[in-house]
C-alpha cells in the first residue's frame, strides 16, 4: 500500500474550512431565546445590505414600532428603534393596533396592520401606511386608509407577497358563514392598498388542532422555495393551544382556486412543555446572516395559563427556529438558540 503524504499547509486549509463550517452552524443555531421580549406577531425581513428590519405587536396595542439591527441576535437589546405611528384618539385606527408588517413594494415602504375603534373595539379592519423615503426610519408615514374587502366584518393579519409579477394579499376573515369562525382568504392586488375582488377562501379551521377554544385560522406568512409556496398560519385560541399549521401550493397553480392549496394534517409547531414553550404562533420567514439559511420567526410564552387572559398577557416573546429542509420538500423547525 502506498501512503499519500499531505503537506502541512493542506492540513491548515482543511482546518480553516472546518472552522468556517462550524462558524456557519454557530451563526444559525446560537440566537438568544427569547429573541425580543414582549413582542408578538413578529415580522422580520433581511435587507439587501444585510441589515434586519422588524415590526411586531406592542403589548399596549397603541403604536407601530420599527426595529433595525445588523444581525438577528441584535434585534433584541442592540436594535435601533423608532415609533413611526401612534393610534388615533377616537374612530378608525384608535384601538387594538395589531400585527404590523413592513414591506418594500415598487420603491416605496408600506406597513400593513390591523386596527379597531375605541367606540367599537372589535371592529377590526386592515389598514395601510406608506413612506416614499429610501430609509423607513426617515421621511413621513402617510395613512393610506383601509383595505376594502368583500366583507364587512372582523378581518386582520394581512400579509402580502409577489409571485411571477402578480401581488397577492392573504388575511384572516371572520364570520363568512355566520359561525364566528376565522378563515384565510386570498386576493390579487391592484395596488399595495387595493384588492382585485372577489377574494377566495383557501382555509377553514376544521381539524381538531384548529378549533380548540376558538375556530381560528389567522396570522398567515409566506415562503416561496423552488416550485412551492409554503403558507404558515396560526390556529386555535391564543393561549397554550395556539399552534402553527401549513398550507402549500405549486407556484404555477391558480392561487385563487381553493383546490390548489393542500393543508398539512398536523401542526408543524405546537406547545412543547419540555422547553417551556407555550402557544407558538403568528410567524414570518426570513434568512440568516449567511444569506441562505431560512429562519422561522414567531412568538410564544414561557408558561401556560395566560394571565389575566391571552389578549392582555404581555409575555408573548419573539423567538427563532431554523427551517431544516428534507429531500421531499418538507421541512422541520429546529430551535435556533443556545
Amino acid at each position: 500500500m502506498q501512503l499519500r503524504v499531505v503537506k502541512p499547509f493542506a492540513f491548515l486549509a482543511i482546518a480553516i474550512a472546518c472552522a468556517a463550517l462550524n462558524a456557519d452552524e454557530t451563526l444559525t443555531m446560537n440566537y438568544p431565546n427569547p429573541l425580543v421580549l414582549q413582542r408578538a406577531d413578529p415580522h422580520v425581513t433581511r435587507q439587501p445590505d444585510g441589515t434586519y428590519l422588524m415590526t411586531a405587536s406592542c403589548p399596549e396595542y397603541d403604536r407601530i414600532e420599527l426595529r433595525r439591527a445588523k444581525s438577528i441576535a441584535d434585534l433584541g437589546g442592540n436594535a435601533q428603534t423608532k415609533v413611526v405611528w401612534k393610534r388615533h384618539d377616537t374612530g378608525e385606527m384608535s384601538f387594538h393596533i395589531w400585527a404590523p408588517e413592513l414591506h418594500r413594494i415598487d420603491g416605496k415602504w408600506f406597513i400593513h396592520f390591523a386596527a379597531g375603534e375605541r367606540e367599537h373595539i372589535w371592529k377590526i379592519r386592515p389598514f395601510v401606511l406608506s413612506n416614499p423615503s429610501a430609509d423607513p426610519f426617515e421621511g413621513e408615514w402617510t395613512e393610506e386608509g383601509r383595505i376594502v374587502t368583500d366583507f364587512e366584518d372582523f378581518s386582520l393579519d394581512a400579509t402580502t407577497f409577489e409571485l411571477r409579477g402578480t401581488r397577492y394579499l392573504v388575511w384572516a376573515q371572520k364570520n363568512l358563514d355566520g359561525d364566528n369562525t376565522s378563515d384565510l382568504l386570498i386576493a390579487k392586488m391592484k395596488t399595495p392598498t387595493t384588492l382585485q375582488l372577489p377574494a377566495t377562501r383557501i382555509s377553514k379551521p376544521t381539524l381538531p388542532w384548529e378549533i380548540i377554544g376558538h375556530k381560528v385560522n389567522e396570522g398567515p406568512s409566506v415562503l416561496i422555495r423552488n416550485d412551492t409556496i409554503y403558507l404558515a398560519f396560526s390556529a386555535s385560541a391564543t393561549d397554550e393551544n395556539y399552534c402553527v399549521g401549513l398550507l402549500t401550493a405549486k407556484v404555477d397553480a391558480d392561487l385563487l382556486n381553493p383546490r390548489s392549496w393542500t393543508k398539512h394534517p398536523e401542526p408543524i409547531l405546537k406547545t412543547d412543555e419540555s422547553i417551556n414553550e407555550y402557544g407558538p404562533g403568528h410567524s414570518s420567514f426570513t434568512v440568516a446572516e449567511d444569506g441562505k439559511t431560512d429562519l422561522f420567526i414567531y412568538h410564544a410564552r414561557d408558561y401556560p395559563g395566560a394571565k389575566p387572559d391571552p389578549l392582555n398577557d404581555p409575555n408573548r416573546h419573539t423567538r427563532v427556529r431554523v427551517v431544516r429542509w428534507n429531500a421531499d420538500g418538507s421541512f422541520t423547525l429546529e430551535p435556533a438558540w443556545r
